[in-house]
């Protein structure tokens, strides 16, 4: 089997353009569908995309289902895959690409959000001298800067802390970080400086004041990451490749070359997630980008292979965003056990993270609460004594898996390969693998250098450095203003329209609908206290959303920040996409138990709410609980031993307060352990305990007795907006 480090190719800026190959009687026939077909045949050159607007899910699939032969077909619509697709696609070769779930929807969609170099993989350069390591930071942050370019309204530059403790550390890492700048050269983001222990308490108040020394901070990149992978995907769909996601590759066509007799790769047998589906889609060459599973596909075309990737879990958590700076980072270099630790604003959030521990390949990673605690203890390391860190406060954890490749040059073959690597095996497919998300893009332009290579295909060099993504090219960062003077947007909501989407931020717009108030004039929220609004799922459809899954977590982050409000947006925006793709009442509850399910394993809202049980143990002091009972019993005024909605809507109604059935509905049933329509007294007491030891924050029921309690004589509304504190 021939493997091949990836070796970093000429970069050009240049264009090309694609024409139709389709007969005037077929697209006469998808006319009459109305579908609008993708352009896919190669020709010399690509000046702009051949598609004002990437074309349908269904017009992708007939294209992928009627062409006779592609050039390249790409398997994986992570980061890496659609790059090799947009790099295929605009050096004018006829490309197609499939997905057997959403684009983004593995490790992609869950990084810690960083574009960088590594300033661990520089410090481990120059303690070992090693000079491919070097290589592999400097190639990755030229392609820092180049990301940052041509994607601005979902990428910008972010300020990282590195807290010293101990004076000797001062210039130790003073010293490296200045050698990240000079690496970076012509490329660096902002020149590193050092701070004060006033000054940099100053800038992160809740940092550990106690033995502080000082600061040095660094620039790095930080990006919405599932968004940004969907742009790639959007843009390859422009210039003219047709993408598909939810399209399972079954197995692997092959044929016998004439001229040498041996089996080559063909393409792929495809299945249709969604509607069962099959066909063949045929190609010269075929890319395997699968990431985890790239074994997987290695296997199909040869049952012996070796296999090269050793996958390594990743966890992340997500707190609320006053546990951190809004504009600045924190870097822990050496936690207890060796890894290092980043603590970052993001999307008004704080994302804390990551472990780094061997799993198993699979498609629905769960983060495990050892990792989530292992996270917390590190950021209680480096936070103030008066900032309690608890495990209430996590709003969402995921686990993403890395996959990590093993060099099989390398004199031991189980050590891991700190590059990508690009196999090309005896039949023809094109294996590409390792790497990390800031390289995405140096990654397919090796790959689709292999393959030119390898099939003799007539086409030039990568074009793609300096290439906007969608909605890049007339973004500004004013651009939010327009949306709030032209459409009556609110200000946040605009600014994160603007954020996600770009230039295309006034297709959102023109969609979204009247409120109904003074003000805002139009952009109903999915969720009160997130800038998400309506008009977004039916533009996320036209973005190749197909399930709520991919609204809540590819689309909209919500899935990502806080599992609850995401659980809480869901029947709405099951309706909405319902609506849109004519679902009946059995698929609409089918997404709805789909996406639940996502949101209970795989984005932590299991671990979260295992932090009460039927089982949860009641520590208070006796005149604790003398003090909740008394609560209690101003709602249970029958002295029943437990409340329902009847319950608390006589109390609500004393002080004059309304509150829709459904939200006491969920406000109850967050309390509700065994489910059966009422907070008992110990399931009350269990809550309050729960809270006290800062497992859990946030409930509504307990911030709403509380308040009832006090202000019942003076008869004050009482606020039951999710709140990120505890009692």
């Amino acid at each position: 089997m021939a493997f091949q480090k990836a070796v970093k190719g000429t970069i050009l800026v240049g264009g090309g353009a694609l024409a139709s190959v389709l007969g005037l009687s077929q697209f006469a026939h998808y006319r009459r569908k109305q579908v609008s077909l993708a352009y896919v045949e190669a020709a010399e050159c690509v000046t702009e995309p051949v598609n004002r607007e990437p074309p349908s899910r269904e017009a992708q699939l007939l294209t992928l289902q009627n062409m006779s032969e592609f050039d390249i077909l790409v398997i994986g619509g992570g980061a890496t895959g659609c790059g090799c697709a947009l790099d295929a696609v605009t050096r004018g070769l006829k490309t197609a690409l499939v997905e057997r779930d959403d684009f983004s929807s593995g490790t992609s969609s869950r990084s810690t959000k960083l574009i960088h170099g590594g300033v661990r993989y520089l410090q481990k350069a120059i303690m070992k001298l090693d000079i491919e390591q070097y290589r592999m930071v400097k190639e990755a942050l030229h392609e820092r800067a180049n990301l940052l370019e041509i994607a601005p309204h979902l990428s910008a530059p972010l300020p990282i802390m590195l807290p010293i403790y101990k004076w000797w550390q001062l210039p130790y890492y003073w010293v490296g970080i200045k050698l990240y700048d000079l690496v970076a050269g012509s490329n660096c983001l902002k020149s590193s400086y050092v701070l004060s222990k006033s000054r940099a308490l100053e800038h992160f108040p809740m940092l550990q004041k106690d033995k502080l020394v000082g600061a040095i901070v660094y620039y790095d990149g930080q990006h919405n990451d599932a968004r940004m992978n969907l742009a790639i995907a959007l843009t390859a769909a422009r210039y003219g490749a047709a993408t598909a996601n939810y399209m399972e590759v079954v197995s692997l066509l092959k044929k016998t070359d004439p001229h040498t007799g041996k089996e080559r790769v063909s393409g792929a047998r495809c299945k249709d997630v969604l509607t069962g589906q099959e066909f063949d889609v045929r190609a010269k060459c075929v890319i395997n980008a699968t990431g985890p599973f790239t074994d997987t596909v290695r296997k199909m075309d040869d049952k012996n292979a070796t296999a090269i990737c050793q996958p390594s879990a990743g966890v992340h958590i997500v707190m609320p965003g006053y546990y951190s700076p809004e504009s600045m980072g924190l870097l822990d270099p050496a936690t207890s056990d060796g890894r290092v630790i980043f603590f970052l604003p993001w999307q008004k959030m704080t994302i804390a993270g990551t472990t780094d521990t061997p799993t198993d390949v699979t498609h629905h990673p769960i983060p495990s609460e050892e990792d989530i605690n292992f996270i917390l203890n590190e950021v209680r390391n480096y936070l103030s004594c008066d900032v309690e860190v608890r495990r209430g406060d996590v709003l969402a954890a995921w686990s993403g898996i890395r996959p990590l490749v093993t060099d099989p040059k390398s004199a031991d073959t189980q050590s891991i390969s700190r590059n990508h690597v690009v196999d090309i095996s005896e039949s023809g497919l094109i294996t590409i693998a390792g790497g990390k998300w800031t390289t995405y893009r140096s990654m397919a332009e090796d790959t689709i250098n292999a393959a030119i290579k390898a099939h003799n295909f007539k086409a030039g060099p990568s074009r793609t450095v300096g290439l906007f993504l969608q909605g890049g090219k007339d973004w500004s960062p004013t651009l939010y203003i327009r949306l709030v003077q032209d459409y009556g947007l609110e200000s946040e909501v605009a600014q994160h329209l603007a954020a996600t989407y770009g230039d295309k931020a006034f297709e959102v717009a023109k969609m979204a609908s009247v409120t109904g108030k003074r003000w805002p004039i139009v952009g109903v929220r999915l969720v009160s206290e997130f800038p998400y609004i309506e008009a977004e799922v039916k533009y996320g459809i036209k973005e190749y959303a197909c399930t709520a899954v991919d609204m809540i977590s590819r689309r909209t982050r919500l899935a990502f920040l806080n599992v609850q409000a995401a659980e809480e947006a869901l029947p709405r925006i099951v309706e909405l996409m319902g609506r849109e793709l004519n679902w009946d009442d059995f698929k609409k509850e089918e997404e709805l138990e789909t996406a639940r399910k996502f949101l209970y394993y795989e984005m932590g809202y299991k671990s979260r709410s295992e932090q009460l049980t039927d089982r949860s143990e009641i520590s208070l002091l006796p005149s604790d609980i003398d003090r909740y009972k008394k609560r209690f019993h101003k709602f249970d005024a029958d002295q029943k031993g437990f409340i329902t909605i009847v319950d608390v809507q006589r109390v609500l109604e004393s002080i004059n307060v309304q509150m829709d059935e459904n939200t006491l509905h969920e406000i109850l049933n967050e309390v509700d352990l065994n489910k059966n329509g009422q907070v008992e007294l110990n399931e009350f007491l269990q809550l309050m305990s729960a809270i006290q030891k800062g497992r859990v924050s946030g409930s509504r029921l307990a911030i709403l007795m509380k308040t009832a309690e006090e202000n019942l004589d003076r008869r004050v509304p009482i606020p039951v907006d999710r709140s990120c504190g505890g009692l």
